[in-house]
């Protein structure tokens, strides 16, 4: 399996080879010049005798075909459970799968975690990272918390309660 190379790189890689695979250079050679200028990690051997075969074969094209496989959550659906968490922070799996059908509880769930960065915590979807608008939030909060201390100490530290 090819490593991980940008899409240029990748076509830019396999025109090199459609070109010196017409020159007639065999894929031992033509690796060993890639690896000159492309470095170690470029492509392996096999890869370039395959993509030898496939140009030998009829083969022009150098970009990836299209294939089929799992289909990737659109935006939409992602702002749409975003929005419903906003609402209802203590939502189930099972109800924002019921407000948005067109995806799974799994997918959901992979949605909630993965792109939005959110978690569970004391039955509430929670922000895993902080964002400026939390840290703001949160900056507020304790000025305000500061400033309530500083004007009546005794009062107000009296009115705090605690627990353990």
């Amino acid at each position: 399996m090819e490593p991980a190379i940008a899409v240029t790189a990748r076509c830019e890689i396999r025109a090199v080879i459609r070109f010196l695979n017409a020159k007639k250079l065999p894929p031992i050679e033509i690796h060993r010049q890639l690896t000159e200028i492309y470095g170690e990690a470029c492509i392996s051997v096999q890869h370039v005798r395959k993509w030898c075969r496939e140009f030998s074969g009829g083969r022009t094209d150098i970009h990836d075909e299209p294939r089929s496989g799992r289909p990737s959550v659109s935006d939409d659906v992602v702002a749409k459970i975003e929005r419903l968490l906003q609402e209802n922070r203590r939502a189930t799996l099972q109800e924002l799968a019921e407000k948005v059908p067109e995806v799974s509880e799994k997918t959901i769930d992979n949605i909630l975690t993965e792109k939005l960065g959110y978690r569970k915590v004391c039955a509430r979807w929670v922000p895993h990272m902080l964002s400026e608008t939390h840290k703001e939030n949160r900056v507020k909060c304790a000025r305000e918390f500061l400033q309530q201390c500083a004007e009546n100490t005794e009062e107000f530290l009296d009115s705090i309660v605690t627990g353990n």
